[in-house]
């Protein structure tokens, strides 16, 4: 069998450029935007042919980790995952995973991809990445050019040169996202949309990043060489990763080197990089409506509704986004992009929690959502995934009250443990060491009623913990 690729998938990113949908704590890759699966997914599955490609390695933050090990086995994927202790972009991150690939396979050709992009044509997806092989292999770093299909103003563009091998070339030049006359300009001169997926030998990467900044690679490479091994992650080591330069790989690398190549492609591919690019990407009405959730439109047209639960109703409107959540709603203009970033900046200082957490916060064990709350009184909705539990721990601030309303929890309150079932209950004192857990194969579901002076997350004392948190 030849050599086969090694995927190298990006999934750190914060994606508020879809809030309030996407947030901090769950942001757009880990979101189903157009169907059962969430885009990370979408793009492990893409690269899951074992004729063509190898074990993917993940690259994301400790507060992913488990979302990604989670939507790794709902799709029956095992990679490597790498834990950045900080983010640093995306040229550090890159620089790590082809640290790591060389040390699995000195001659490795590695595939790194956005885990937040949309390919709507995998087969041409597969044959783009066999197409460019050969020149990977001989030195070259290959971006993927996607052909345009309009002159958008929201990407980079590439001037391919000079013709290397079949269909890839030489790139005579990246420029920055143009204004509208501009990217009219670019396309009809035959430029190509930087998509920000390259395919490159991890050694090439290395040799070509060192030679314009030799002490980030060094401290990447030292962070790779030292890094733990932490429930089946690789954990980067902190105190050298920090002190790599954060910078795009695009001004890190691709700018600079000779060895940058372009190959031309059309397989349906967007960054996803706005609601607008939701808009072009969902099926639509006869008048141009696109909706996700309960929407009603009368005599509106080129509008864009996602909603959680609210029924959202249009009249009389264009060219509208509108996004429900629980505790958030965005009304915007669909041609607008720009604006929304601006708006959640002004959010991070105004409103931080809508910037960060949804109501709804997912945890390795499950989830939970807060359903009310009031000065001396916290109510929330738990799920226990079969089989998980919470950490072993205690309140100085809090008593609970634990509601079963599906399943059966297998509950521990000091040294005493007792299964609670549906329709009846259990009371944790102020101070009582407590654990629950789900010993059952269906979702364990309660309500918990907290009473008590103060209320926050951080009156958590964790002493015993399957996951290690804190």
């Amino acid at each position: 069998m030849a050599e086969r690729i090694i995927p190298l998938i990006m999934c750190g990113g914060a994606g508020t450029r879809l809030w309030p949908a996407s947030r901090e704590s769950r942001p757009k890759q880990f979101m189903p935007l157009f169907g059962a699966q969430s885009t990370f997914q979408e793009t492990v599955k893409r690269v899951s042919d074992p004729a063509l490609f190898d074990r993917p390695i993940v690259i994301t933050n400790a507060a992913y980790r488990f979302m990604v090990l989670e939507q790794l086995a709902e799709i029956g994927v095992e990679a490597d995952i790498l834990l950045e202790p900080l983010r640093r972009d995306s040229g550090p991150a890159i620089a790590a995973g082809a640290v790591f690939a060389a040390a699995r396979r000195p001659e490795a050709v590695v595939l790194a991809l956005a885990a937040d992009h949309v390919v709507r044509d995998t087969a041409s997806f597969v044959v783009a990445c066999r197409n460019a092989l050969g020149a990977a292999q001989g030195g070259h770093i290959v971006t993927f050019g996607v052909r345009p299909e309009s002159p958008s103003t929201e990407y980079g563009y590439i001037r391919p040169g000079n013709p290397i091998s079949g269909e890839v070339s030489t790139v005579a030049r990246f420029v920055e996202k143009p204004d509208a006359a501009t990217a009219a300009t670019y396309v009809a001169e035959g430029y190509l949309w930087n998509s920000g997926n390259f395919m490159f030998s991890a050694l090439t990467l290395i040799d070509e990043y060192a030679r314009v900044d030799a002490a980030s690679v060094e401290v990447v490479r030292d962070a790779v060489i030292g890094a733990g091994r932490d429930l089946g992650f690789v954990t980067l080591q902190p105190e050298a990763f920090e002190k790599a330069a954060a910078i795009s790989i695009d001004y890190a690398v691709m700018e600079k080197t000779a060895k940058a190549a372009v190959i031309p492609v059309a397989y349906g591919w967007s960054d996803v990089g706005s609601w607008h690019a939701v808009w072009e990407l969902s099926a639509k009405d006869a008048r141009g409506n696109a909706a996700q959730g309960h929407a009603v439109f009368e005599n509106a047209s080129n509008c864009n509704v996602s909603t959680d639960r609210a029924l959202v109703a249009l009249e009389g409107v264009d060219d509208l986004v509108v996004i429900a959540t629980e505790d958030a709603v965005l009304v915007s203009r669909q041609k607008e992009p720009g604006a929304l970033k601006r708006l959640v900046a002004r959010l991070k200082t105004a409103a931080p929690h809508v910037t960060e957490n949804h109501l709804k916060v997912h945890r390795p064990w499950g989830s939970y959502q807060s359903l009310d709350s009031g000065d001396r009184h916290q109510v929330k909705r738990i799920v226990v995934k079969p089989g998980g539990r919470l950490s072993l721990q205690k309140h100085h601030h809090r008593s609970e009250h634990w509601v079963v309303v599906r399943g059966a929890a297998l509950v521990t309150v000091n040294d005493t443990q007792k299964i609670v079932h549906e329709n009846e209950s259990i009371y944790i004192p102020i101070g009582a060491m407590h654990r629950l857990e789900n010993p059952g194969k269906i979702p364990l579901q309660l309500i918990e009623v907290q009473t008590g002076s103060y209320l926050g997350e951080d009156d958590i004392i964790r002493v015993e913990d399957d996951y290690r948190r804190q």
